[in-house]
């Protein structure tokens, strides 16, 4: 039997059967609705993963092309005084040498050109790197000095393009980058069997270059790591540092409030601000040379800080207060509480935070630009006072020049970047299940 007020109107009153009715209607909305929702949340997963997909698909098929190069396979005759003038094989005997017109003789002799015409367009057919190519051989190989040998050298990057069909024999030769006669020999040396597509060793052991064949990563490469090395040195302890004062030690007033307060602010500035306060303190202000790892590594120290701080806080108080309170019962102190058994049990998610700081760190590029990690440096940086650039800087350089060949490349390199933080981030994955305890 079921009560009613007094006062209630009699419209107002509801039979069981309405009442079980509108319930019913009330929960299909409501199911209606939560489906609607479920349906508009996999929409957006499922449209998220195709951009994704899509860029992926994107970077590969133009990056997995830029691993491979052409190469033809020369017969080259290593006469010792024209490549060791001096008869000591150092360095300045070697690019003394005519190692250039080896390479180029063992060409024409394969093609059976004369004239000047001809040699010229034969000569273009192949990397102008083709003579320090030699040259690397012979300080590798001197034993095979006065002998025949069949090597194999970078093609021209113009012909490369053409041999992968972005550039027609079709189109009228005043358009083409490469003429007939230069047509005329690749197809020559393809009917012999001399040319041939493989991996780019370019690519992963060549640096800096204007010529597109001969470019690498290898310089960029080693830069990353050398400024990543930095700025690990300086921001993991400073940053583990700082947070154990403030979680542990420091006093809960106005100051250690606003001091918070920055630092959060601090992680949600553009990371170019932070290159361009490097510029004005490190290179302005104190004078240290520009385009070096030291001071990228620095400036990424900068800029990982905030993140580092905040992670690391949060894994300090992620451990449990009784942890605390059962070393303080059986008399530690203060400071053996915090680093005999706070810190050991924090440390997993710290050790989290900092990677994922360094794989942000090692995909920056603005801070670096800013001062001056941007030059064009052949040489492969020694340590970390050494010229030098980084993967990210290495990437935007290419992507600015106009060769096909670039483009393939640019890809390739960001390949290997994200390869790179891909490994990083499985391994902060795989370190804080490895590391962390449950309680």
């Amino acid at each position: 039997m079921t009560n009613t007020p007094d006062n209630a109107p009699k419209s107002a009153i509801l039979s069981p059967q309405d009442a079980e009715a509108r319930v019913r209607a009330s929960m299909a909305t409501r199911r209606n609705r939560e489906t609607r929702f479920r349906m508009w949340g996999i929409a957006a997963i499922a449209l998220s993963m195709c951009f994704l997909v899509t860029l992926f698909g994107t970077i590969m098929s133009k990056g997995i092309p830029g691993f491979f190069q052409y190469y033809v396979t020369l017969d080259v005759t290593l006469d010792r005084e024209r490549l060791d003038p001096a008869g000591d094989l150092s360095d300045q005997s070697l690019f003394d040498g005519d190692a250039r017109g080896l390479v180029r003789d063992a060409l024409f002799s394969t093609l059976q050109v004369s004239g000047r015409s001809n040699r010229k367009a034969a000569g273009k057919l192949i990397s102008l790197g083709s003579d320090e190519r030699l040259r690397d051989y012979v300080r590798t190989h001197p034993e095979q000095l006065d002998s025949e040998q069949s090597l194999k050298f970078a093609l021209d990057d113009d012909v490369d393009s053409f041999l992968r069909g972005f550039i027609s024999r079709d189109t009228p030769e005043s358009d083409r980058r490469i003429n007939d006669k230069a047509i005329g020999f690749i197809d020559q040396l393809q009917e012999a069997g001399l040319i041939s597509y493989e991996i780019s060793d370019y690519l992963f052991f060549g640096s800096a270059s204007r010529n597109a064949e001969m470019a690498g990563i290898k310089g960029a490469f080693i830069g990353s790591i050398l400024t990543l090395a930095v700025c690990l040195s300086l921001a993991f302890p400073i940053g583990i540092a700082s947070a154990l004062y403030l979680e542990e030690f420091a006093p809960k007033n106005r100051l250690t409030e606003i001091i918070e307060i920055n630092i959060n602010n601090l992680a949600a500035v553009p990371s170019v601000v932070f290159g361009i306060l490097g510029l004005a303190i490190f290179i302005n202000i104190f004078g240290l040379p520009r385009s070096i790892p030291l001071i990228g590594g620095m400036v990424l120290a900068l800029m990982t800080l905030p993140t580092i701080i905040i992670s690391s806080r949060a894994a300090i108080r992620a451990v449990p207060p009784s942890i605390r309170d059962g070393a303080l019962g059986i008399g530690a102190s203060k400071m053996q509480t915090t680093f005999h058994h706070v810190l050991p049990l924090a440390l997993p998610g710290m050790l989290t935070g900092t990677i994922i700081g360094m794989a942000q760190a090692l995909g920056e590029t603005a801070p670096l630009l800013m001062i001056g990690m941007v030059a064009f440096i052949v040489d492969i940086p020694g340590s970390i006072t050494d010229p030098g650039t980084v993967l990210p800087v290495q990437i935007f350089m290419w992507a600015d020049f106009a060769e096909r060949m670039f483009i393939q490349k640019t890809s390739s390199a960001i390949m290997v970047l994200l390869a790179f933080l891909v490994v990083m981030n499985s391994f902060a994955v795989w370190l804080r299940k490895k590391l962390e305890r449950r309680w």
